[in-house]
C-alpha cells in the first residue's frame, strides 16, 4: 500500500530511541498516522513539528497497518507559530478538534481551513474569530451543525441575534425576546455573508455558543473533557485584549515564551 499526499502537522510523540509518530491532517486521506524513522534527528525534528506543512510518502503491506511516512517540508510555519501564546495554544486546539473525527476520514473543507488559519493564527485579532469559525464547520462535519441563516420562528433572515439551545437555529430579536434569558447569544460576525470583524465581547459569545454545542454533542456523549487547549487559547485571548498597547496598536506580552 503506498500513497502520496500534502498534509498539515498536528503532533508527534516518541517511538523509540530515534523514531517519531506523527500525526497529520492531510487533503486526501483526512487525519492520518504514521512512523517516520528517525524522525528525532537535527535534521527532521524541525520539521517534525505542528503548523508546518509537509509533502507526505506513506507505505504499509497492509491499509490497516500504522504504516511509515517520509515527509519534506513545504512550509515552515512552526517558528512563527511558536512565538505568540494564542497561536501555540490555537495549533493545539485545532488538532483536538480534528480528533473527534475517525482517523483516515477525509475532510477537504476542514483541510483547506486549516491550512488558511495557520497563515493567520498569530494574528491575535484575527484568531479569535477564525478559531470560533473553525468549532462551527467541526460542529457541522460531525452532524451537529448549526442553521443560522434564518429565524427558526418566522423564517426571516434580518435581525438574528439569538440561537435556540434546543434546536441550534437562529432566532430573531423580536420572535426571541419572550425567551431572551434561555436563548444563547448570536454574534454578528457569524452569520454568513456578514462581512463584520468580532469584538472581545462577540468572540466570548461566539466561544460560549459553540462550546453549548460542543459539550451538548460531542464531549459529554462521549464521556471525554473539553481539551485543556480551549482554556488556555481562551485565557490568552483575554490576556492580549487587558494588555497595554503599544504605539503601533500591538499587545504587549504576546510572547508564548
Amino acid at each position: 500500500m503506498e500513497w502520496r499526499d500534502e498534509g498539515i502537522i498536528l503532533g508527534t510523540r516518541r517511538h523509540g530511541e530515534t523514531s517519531a509518530i506523527l500525526e497529520v491532517m492531510t487533503r486526501a486521506h483526512g487525519r492520518h498516522m504514521g512512523l517516520v524513522r528517525g524522525g528525532r534527528s537535527r535534521k527532521l525534528q524541525p520539521v517534525l513539528q505542528p503548523g508546518n506543512r509537509v509533502d507526505l510518502v506513506w507505505r504499509a503491506r497492509l491499509d490497516e497497518h500504522l504504516g511509515l511516512f517520509q515527509a519534506e517540508a513545504l512550509e515552515m510555519n512552526a517558528a512563527r507559530l511558536m512565538d505568540s501564546a494564542i497561536a501555540v495554544y490555537g495549533i493545539q486546539l485545532l488538532a483536538a478538534h480534528l480528533r473527534l473525527l475517525p482517523e483516515r476520514d477525509p475532510h477537504d473543507a476542514l483541510y483547506e481551513t486549516l491550512g488558511v488559519m495557520l497563515a493567520h493564527l498569530d494574528d491575535p485579532d484575527a484568531a479569535g474569530e477564525l478559531v470560533a469559525r473553525f468549532e462551527l464547520l467541526v460542529l457541522d462535519e460531525l452532524g451537529y451543525g448549526l442553521d443560522l441563516t434564518q429565524c427558526a420562528a418566522t423564517g426571516t433572515v434580518s435581525d438574528l441575534v439569538y440561537v435556540s439551545p434546543k434546536s441550534g437555529r437562529a432566532v430573531s430579536r423580536e420572535a426571541g425576546a419572550p425567551w431572551h434569558d434561555r436563548m444563547l447569544a448570536l454574534p454578528a460576525f457569524l452569520r454568513r455573508g456578514a462581512g463584520l470583524r468580532g469584538d472581545p465581547v462577540a468572540v466570548a459569545e461566539a466561544f460560549r455558543l459553540t462550546g453549548f454545542f460542543l459539550h451538548r454533542h460531542v464531549y459529554e456523549p462521549r464521556g471525554i473533557e473539553e481539551p485543556g487547549a480551549r482554556a488556555g487559547f481562551l485565557a490568552a485571548l483575554i490576556r492580549h485584549h487587558a494588555a497595554p498597547k503599544s504605539a503601533d496598536g500591538a499587545a504587549s506580552g504576546e510572547s508564548a515564551a
